[in-house]
């Protein structure tokens, strides 16, 4: 077997965004069958209202709040397979050179699908420990009658098998894809082909420091990682700014799970993105190290670039939370009465905002600190 366990063990990422995609879908589509059964013995036109606004509530939520998560794990896990090929390539080349197909290869990569399940399995029973309170949750007025919690095949059936045969038949496939290069590619220790070498060096009549030109290279090869910089920024703007309008829009308690989730996903992608950046460029910054480059220096040059990315992603997280609270209270619930106007909340953007500066601060400061402690012997050594 290529692939182990263990290797897909890493994939902690997956199985975090997997965990809190059911955890909230699975909550809210099964008090949707559940409220549906009750529908009949609705009476009054208050409690009809209100009954129509759940529905179109736990529609809205599963759509999303799964879609986005599920596009975010599914780009994810592609990444995972490209880095994994790319850190192993050698070994993959060998294998070919022995005259193992793409495909035999490639099937091994179906454990990365482990990870699905496993998220998508703590999701799922952590729904249904939830799910008393959070029923009790949208009916405390008591304005329907009392719904029961039933237990529906069809949600196990989406959320959790389903989910795992589909991941991991796409872990083979893109394996199997992304295998398709030729033997002596692979045993190459770069990959990079001329073409790809960096050639703007000089903007405006002056040529870039290495410095410069280091950080926009290292940011134009990292494509992925600068998406998932801009989801764990837009995570934490969107998630934790929604969470305080939920005190007057829905509850408390439904801020504090919403702020919990997002904090999670944030930090989650943000510590991955960020340690897989500083462990693919551990022999760059030995070597910006033997050749009298600061600590400083070396951390600008790996990590700056992804600064502005980050402060891209709390706003489009900022514009997100916004527009998706108008459009359900002023579309989807206009015709209800008791929904409060929603406006824009400056004081709490800047909360956050300045509480997203300084975390991130501290994380950068952090990183900083274990690029200090990479050892140039055994960097040179390998």
């Amino acid at each position: 077997m290529v692939i182990g366990i263990k290797n897909a063990s890493k994939l902690i990422g997956i199985s975090v965004i997997a965990c809190c995609a059911v955890l909230v879908c699975t909550m809210f589509l099964n008090f949707y069958f559940d409220i549906r059964l009750i529908e009949g013995k609705i009476t009054s036109e208050l409690s009809m209202f209100f009954y129509n606004a759940q529905v179109s509530t736990a529609k809205v939520v599963c759509l999303v709040s799964g879609g986005c998560l599920l596009l975010t794990a599914i780009v994810m896990l592609l990444f995972y397979i490209k880095h994994y090929i790319d850190t192993h390539k050698k070994e993959l080349g060998i294998l070919k050179a022995l005259g193992y197909s793409n495909l035999k290869i490639a099937k091994d990569f179906w454990v990365f699908g482990i990870s699905t399940f496993i998220g998508t399995v703590i999701g799922y029973a952590g729904a249904f420990l939830l799910m008393p309170w959070f029923y009790t949750l949208q009916n405390k007025d008591k304005m329907l009658p009392e719904i029961t919690i039933n237990y529906h095949p069809s949600i196990l059936l989406y959320f959790v098998i389903l989910p795992t045969v589909c991941f991991s038949v796409l872990s083979v496939y893109y394996a199997c894809y992304k295998l398709k290069k030729p033997v002596l590619l692979l045993l190459k220790d770069n990959l990079q082909t001329a073409s790809k070498t960096p050639k703007h060096r000089i903007e405006k009549g002056r040529e870039l420091s290495f410095v410069e030109d280091l950080r926009r290279s290292t940011l134009k090869t990292k494509k992925t990682l600068v998406f998932f910089i801009i989801f764990a920024s837009f995570c934490f703007s969107a998630m934790t700014q929604m969470s305080f309008s939920m005190k007057d829009l829905s509850s408390e308690m439904m801020g504090v799970m919403m702020l919990v989730i997002g904090l999670v996903l944030a930090f989650t992608t943000l510590f991955l993105a960020i340690t897989t950046v500083i462990n693919g460029n551990t022999k760059t910054i030995a070597m910006m190290r033997v050749f009298g480059y600061s600590q400083k220096e070396c951390c600008r040059a790996i990590l700056g670039g992804y600064r502005p990315m980050s402060y891209v992603g709390f706003a489009i997280g900022t514009v997100y939370q916004y527009g998706l609270l108008r459009l359900t209270v002023d579309i989807i619930f206009k015709d209800f009465e008791g929904i409060p106007a929603y406006e824009f909340d400056f004081p709490v953007m800047i909360i956050s905002l300045v509480a997203f500066i300084a975390i991130y601060e501290i994380l950068m400061y952090v990183y900083s600190e274990k690029i200090k402690k990479i050892s140039i012997k055994e960097i040179m050594i390998e």
